[in-house]
C-alpha cells in the first residue's frame, strides 16, 4: 500500500502523523511511504530522517494526497485537505466529528473511508489511540491552568502550591478518566488542593484506592459540581463521551457564582467543550475572559509538546496503521472489531451512531459498511 503523511496545517499544530520509525516499519512490511517536505520538523524530525527510514519526500500536500492510498495524520483534515480526499481513499486520523457538521459533510461527500483514532477501542473498553494524547493533555492542564491563574494573564494571582502561611490553589477536576487522573496527579504534585468529580462509583473507588491522600474524590452531580466550583481557583473539564459531543457542565449563568479570575481549562474542547462558554482557541491566543472568568480552550493542547506527543501517538497508532496497510481496511476491520469501532465514514455514509445523533444525520452500521 502507498501510505502518505502530509504536513499538519491546523494553526500551531507541530505534531506529525508518522514518525520516521513508523515509516521504517511500514517500509519493512513492503509498503511505500511518501511524506510532505518538512512535515516532521515541528516534532524534531528532518526530511533526511524519513529518507533514511526508506520514505520518499514530496514537495506539496497535493502530491501526497494524489499519490497515497492511505493518508495518516494527527488532526482532523482542514477544509483545504478535505477537498483533496478522493473516493476509495483511506483516512486515518483524529476526526472529532460530533461538533463539526462542516467536516462531517465534506468527508461524507468525498467518498473516502475515514477511521477516527478517538473511537478505536480495546478489549478493556478503553480508547487506546486517544489515551496517549489524553495523558499528555491531562498532564499539561494544570501547567497551563497555573499560567492562566497568573494575574498578568487575567487570573486570580494564586500560586498552585501556595507558600508557608498561605494556602494552595483549590483545583476541581471534572471527570476521572485518563485526562482527569493525570491532571489530578500533576496538580496534586504541584501542591494544590485537588478534588476529582466523576459519576462512576467504581472509578472513584479506584482513584481513592490508588491515589488516596494525594487528592480527594466526589460524586459528580449538578449540586456537587457547582458547590465545589464556587470555591475553586482552577476548574479542569475532562469529561469524555466517546465520539459524542461533550455535556455542558457549567453554564454561562453560573459563571457569576465562581471566584473572580478563576480559570477554566476545557480539555474536552475537541468534542465541543464541557463549559457552555467554551470556544476553541489556539496556542498563539489561548485564553479569553467571559464575565471575569478566564477560559483556556486550546483545541490541540498536546501540540505544545510536539515531540513527546508525536512519539507517544506513533507508538499507539503504528500497529493499527500496519494492520490497515497489510490487510486493507476491510480485512483489518473484519479481523479486529475494536478497529471497526473507529470507522466513522465510508463511501458517502456516516457509520458512527453518536455522531449521527449529535448532528441529525442518518447512520448505517459499521458491519453493514464492511459489506457495501
Amino acid at each position: 500500500m502507498r501510505i502518505g503523511c502530509p504536513k499538519e496545517i491546523k494553526p500551531q499544530e507541530f505534531r506529525v502523523g508518522l514518525t520516521p520509525n513508523a515509516a521504517r516499519e511500514a517500509v519493512n512490511h513492503g509498503h511505500s511511504v511518501v511524506v510532505e517536505t518538512n512535515a516532521g520538523t515541528g516534532a524534531g524530525f528532518s526530511d533526511e530522517d524519513y529518507v533514511q527510514a526508506g520514505a520518499s519526500i514530496l514537495g506539496t500536500a497535493a502530491e501526497v494526497f494524489e499519490t497515497a492510498e492511505m493518508i495518516v495524520k494527527v488532526k482532523e483534515p482542514q477544509a483545504a485537505e478535505r477537498k483533496m480526499l478522493r473516493e476509495g481513499q483511506l483516512l486515518f486520523t483524529y476526526l472529532h466529528l460530533a461538533p463539526d457538521p462542516e467536516q462531517t459533510k465534506d468527508l461524507i461527500d468525498s467518498g473516502a473511508t475515514c477511521i477516527a483514532y478517538e473511537t478505536v477501542t480495546d478489549a478493556n473498553g478503553g480508547l487506546p489511540l486517544l489515551a496517549p494524547m489524553s495523558e499528555v493533555a491531562g498532564r499539561l492542564a494544570p501547567q497551563v491552568g497555573a499560567w492562566t491563574l497568573q494575574k498578568a494573564n487575567g487570573g486570580r494571582g494564586v500560586l498552585m502550591g501556595g507558600v508557608p502561611g498561605v494556602g494552595p490553589a483549590r483545583v476541581v477536576v471534572i471527570g476521572g478518566g485518563v485526562v482527569g487522573t493525570h491532571a489530578a496527579k500533576i496538580a496534586a504534585g504541584m501542591g494544590a488542593d485537588v478534588t476529582v468529580l466523576d459519576r462512576s462509583l467504581p472509578r472513584l473507588r479506584y482513584l481513592d484506592d490508588v491515589f488516596g491522600g494525594q487528592f480527594k474524590t466526589s460524586y459528580a452531580n449538578a449540586g456537587n459540581t457547582i458547590e465545589l466550583a464556587r470555591e475553586a481557583d482552577l476548574i479542569i473539564g475532562a469529561v469524555l463521551i466517546p465520539g459524542a459531543a461533550a455535556p455542558k457542565l457549567i453554564s454561562k449563568a453560573q459563571l457569576s457564582e465562581l471566584k473572580p479570575g478563576a480559570a477554566l481549562v476545557d480539555v474536552a474542547i475537541d468534542q465541543g467543550g464541557c463549559f457552555e462558554t467554551s470556544r476553541a482557541t489556539t496556542h498563539q491566543d489561548p485564553i479569553y475572559d467571559v464575565d471575569g472568568i478566564m477560559h483556556y480552550c486550546v483545541a490541540n493542547m498536546p501540540g505544545a509538546v510536539a515531540r513527546t506527543s508525536t512519539i507517544a501517538l506513533g507508538n499507539a497508532t503504528m500497529p493499527f496503521m500496519l494492520a490497515l496497510a497489510d490487510k486493507g481496511w476491510r480485512q483489518a476491520c473484519e479481523d479486529d472489531p475494536h478497529l471497526l469501532n473507529g470507522l466513522n465514514v465510508h463511501a458517502g455514509q456516516l457509520t458512527y451512531y453518536a455522531v449521527g445523533k449529535a448532528l441529525g444525520i442518518d447512520v448505517i452500521s459499521p458491519s453493514l459498511a464492511l459489506k457495501s
